[in-house]
């Protein structure tokens, strides 16, 4: 079994949330046994959450063998990261990657900021239990941790530059602050919809709506008064 700890972490944000361990599959069948088993794990981690899960069960729930599990996985440990890693970037690319700045002109930009959010909040609600999972894990994995900051940091980059193209200073003088502050916004309250600290006080639909109208303002405040 390969060793954790010798492994090093590509020191890019971008490059780790990219870093797929997916081998390159010569074969369909084997190519769908790896899928099957990251997707048998997903749901499993979903519904009893990490510690009460173990490989047999993976295995079973995927319809393969044990040993087939050990040949692409080290430990249920490397399976739950790639799925984090799955996760994550499947988000970014989703909501954040496709932001330009021709996105936001004239009344586009109140349609391209509400379709943003409906996507990323159903992407967080579609499995809330998992990503209430993610974030639990963050707190006492550092490995989970890392890829956390990783999207964290990739997509507050990302919008930093979009906010420093579509925004005058005189508006937004600070942009990085801005995406951090209206990053954190969506994603507390994305997590909060999802039921990460019980039942939400709106609905899903208010909540994206009002969100949408905070962002717009924050960043078009003379057009939008």
């Amino acid at each position: 079994m390969a060793s954790r700890a010798k492994a090093k972490a590509p020191e890019d944000p971008e490059t780790l949330l990219r870093a797929t361990k997916e081998p390159d599959f010569r074969q369909e069948r084997s190519r769908r046994s790896y899928l099957a088993l990251i997707e048998a794990a997903a749901a499993l981690f979903s519904s009893h959450g990490y510690d009460a899960v173990g490989t047999p069960e993976i295995a079973q729930r995927a319809g393969v063998s044990v040993g087939t599990f050990y040949r692409y996985f080290d430990d249920k440990h490397e399976v739950y990261l790639e799925i984090c890693r799955r996760n994550m970037i499947a988000a970014y690319r989703e909501t954040i990657e496709g932001l330009g700045p021709d996105r936001f002109v004239g009344r586009a930009r109140h349609e391209t900021i509400s379709e943003t959010i409906a996507v990323l909040f159903e992407h967080v609600l579609e499995r809330p239990q998992l990503s209430r999972s993610f974030t639990e894990m963050s707190l006492r994995d550092p490995e989970v941790a890392q890829l956390r900051r990783a999207f964290e940091t990739v997509s507050i980059q990302r919008l930093s530059a979009l906010i420093a193209a579509i925004v005058p200073r005189t508006v937004v003088p600070d942009p990085e602050a801005t995406a951090y502050v209206l990053y954190g916004s969506a994603m507390q309250c994305a997590a909060g919809l999802a039921g990460h600290v019980g039942a939400p006080p709106v609905s899903a639909e208010r909540a994206k709506q009002a969100l949408a109208d905070f962002i717009e303002r924050a960043l078009f405040p003379a057009t939008t008064a």
